[in-house]
């Protein structure tokens, strides 16, 4: 019997009547929600969504969504709606033609869903249930306004599965958050059902909801998470849990920490030689585990890790930094370690860099976690394919993490995002599906890879040239002046200028002095300054110092006044121009200036 894991998720979001208020959360709710359990890395879910769905269609695919299961599947439902409680009673969930007068006829009961869950042949079940409460619409009034517990903890629980199959309900809260109030929702409600959802995703994506740390998040350590998230965002809501399960419930894995390989031990000579008195025999030792410690079987390299790392703890000096100096090798060597991606048009094909990771097996077998959403990473035989999601407009910086079996490592990411061309169609990608990854130590299938994870991946797709608009339609703009390197350059060029000239005046000077010499009481040293021209090459020598020092000036204010127009590395070109034009035209000036004033002085004695 082969065990699998399927998720449907339901978000309605716009309602027919006009009485029920439009949701914003649950659209975006359900796409994050999809990505992050569909991920083979994490929730490795098979994953339906049913948006904005009639009442009669929400039933029949819940149903079906419960039959046809096996003992061995794991089933999870989410709801993200709104939840309405009859006179009577009553639990319904919204569907995008509920009436509130006609609850039975027009909504989803929750006896229904308790019924499909009883009955399903599933061995686990665990539902979800993000949802806005509200009073149901009086008969006899046009304005009810509901209040206390919806008690959905008890609806549920009350009819509970057969006995042997495990079940939970988690709720993001089971207060009346929301009321009828002259045929509508009030506006000014408790919070909208993203709090809850989104400290969901966010436990999953991340692993932050491992709160054990054992590499899986447990139902339990999910629901902790999800409970310290939304009382820090908001001290009024109070998710709420009830289960009956056999054993821990895992809903998926966890990228919290580094990578661990399962160590293949040394032979028993070798590990002999690391412990005898002699320190030659220690010393070949250290150079046999070098060589396993390169060796493309991980496990043999990680036992030879874990060797060296013992003897650069233990051992004495010499020995001891040789370990250290061969353990230095797996250190994770990303290069770049800084992507800049530049100006990218909004909604254009996701551009792409490639990272490399260097050094042996072991070093080059890490994970690499996108701290950010719009960062998409695929592995390569070589390390890192860096793509970034452009459908965000503004100035993005982020991270990827790089976790290897004893060392991290950042990958820093930038780009910006600018406003779309008009009349071109954005480029949408389609989710690609995932053929998973190895299990790292296990076997010798994608040994020396970086892995991905906190991601779905995303096929890549042929960069085309950003352009700007001028914001009509058809009609292109080139990219905004970028003046700052040019003025950087001109800085740079005057004070090299500058340097030159004082060399020739300082020429001309000793020249003019020297046959001044020669004549004796009839010569005049003026006359021979300017037949030389050492004053004219001391003039320009002034002239283009200060004017590199403006134009350097200038080029750093245009620089820090018009920042988003300048990628990090124009910044950093101009302000390394800058510093070696003012490094060179300042001296130049300072002895042109004292040049000038020595000829002032000792013109009259000779």
């Amino acid at each position: 019997m082969t065990a699998s894991r399927h998720a449907l998720i339901i978000a309605n979001d716009r309602y027919t009547d006009q009485g029920l208020r439009k949701l914003n959360a649950p659209a975006q709710d359900a796409a994050a929600l999809e990505k992050v359990l569909h991920d083979p890395q994490i929730g490795d879910f098979e994953v339906e969504v049913v948006h904005n769905a009639s009442a009669d269609l929400m039933r029949r695919r819940i149903q079906r969504f419960f039959n046809e299961r096996t003992r061995a599947d794991t089933l999870l439902l989410h709801f993200s709606c709104h939840g309405l409680k009859s006179e009577s009673g009553e639990l319904y969930f919204a569907a995008s033609d509920t009436e509130p007068p006609l609850l039975a006829a027009t909504a989803v009961p929750s006896q229904f869903v308790r019924s499909c869950m009883a009955t399903t042949r599933a061995g686990r079940t665990v539902l979800f249930l993000d949802c806005c409460y509200g009073g149901a619409f009086s008969k006899g009034s046009a304005s009810v306004r509901a209040s206390g517990d919806v008690n959905v903890l008890e609806s549920f629980a009350k009819d509970e599965p057969d006995s042997g199959r495990g079940w939970a309900v988690i709720t993001a809260s089971d207060s009346m958050e929301y009321a009828f109030e002259d045929n509508r929702l009030t506006e000014n409600s408790a919070p909208r059902p993203s709090v809850f959802t989104h400290a969901v995703v966010q436990g999953l994506e991340t692993g932050e909801a491992d709160i054990d740390a054992d590499g899986k998040v447990s139902l339990d350590d999910l629901y902790e998470y999800v409970y310290r998230h939304v009382r820090e965002q908001n001290p009024h809501q109070r998710p709420k849990k009830a289960a009956e399960l056999h054993g821990e419930l895992h809903l998926a894995h966890s990228r919290h920490g580094r990578i661990k390989i399962v160590a293949l031990p040394s032979p028993p000579s070798l590990k002999a030689a690391l412990n005898s008195d002699a320190f030659l025999e220690r010393q070949g030792a250290v150079l046999e585990l070098h060589k396993r410690l390169r060796h493309p079987e991980l496990p043999l390299a990680e036992g030879a890790r874990q060797h060296l790392e013992e003897v650069a703890r233990n051992d004495v000096e010499q020995i001891a930094a040789l370990a250290s100096e061969v353990l230095s090798e797996i250190r994770l060597k990303p290069t770049p370690d800084h992507l800049d991606f530049g100006q990218v048009p909004k909604g254009s094909a996701s551009p792409k860099q490639s990272v490399t990771m260097h050094g042996p097996p072991l070093a080059r077998h890490c994970v690499a976690q996108p701290k950010q959403t719009w960062i998409r990473v695929d592995p390569t035989p070589s390390g890192l394919e860096v793509h970034i999601d452009t459908t965000t407009e503004g100035r993005l910086s982020g991270d990827i993490a790089l976790k290897g079996v004893a060392d991290e490592s950042v990958i820093h990411v930038e780009a910006v995002i600018t406003p779309a061309v008009r009349g071109a169609g954005s480029a949408g990608s389609a989710p690609r599906p995932s053929n998973g990854s190895a299990e790292p130590g296990r076997g010798s299938a994608g040994a020396g890879h970086a892995a991905v994870i906190g991601q779905s991946k995303t096929p890549p797709r042929p960069a085309r040239p950003p352009r700007v608009t001028t914001g009509h339609a058809g009609e292109d703009r080139p990219p905004p002046p970028r003046r700052a390197p040019v003025l950087a350059g001109a800085a740079l060029a005057l004070a090299v200028t500058a340097l030159i000239t004082l060399v020739l005046a300082i020429e001309g000077a000793v020249a003019a002095i020297m046959e001044r010499s020669s004549e004796g009481v009839s010569g005049n040293i003026e006359d021979n300054i300017r037949a030389h021209g050492a004053l004219t090459s001391l003039t320009v020598c002034l002239v283009t110092g200060a004017a590199a020092l403006i134009t350097g000036a200038l080029a750093r204010h245009d620089l820090s006044a018009r920042r988003e127009r300048y990628t990090r590395r124009a910044a950093g070109r101009t302000h390394t121009l800058t510093s070696i034009a003012k490094g060179v035209a300042i001296p130049a000036l300072v002895l042109a200036v004292l040049a000038g004033i020595a000829y002032l002085v000792g013109s009259g004695e000779w």
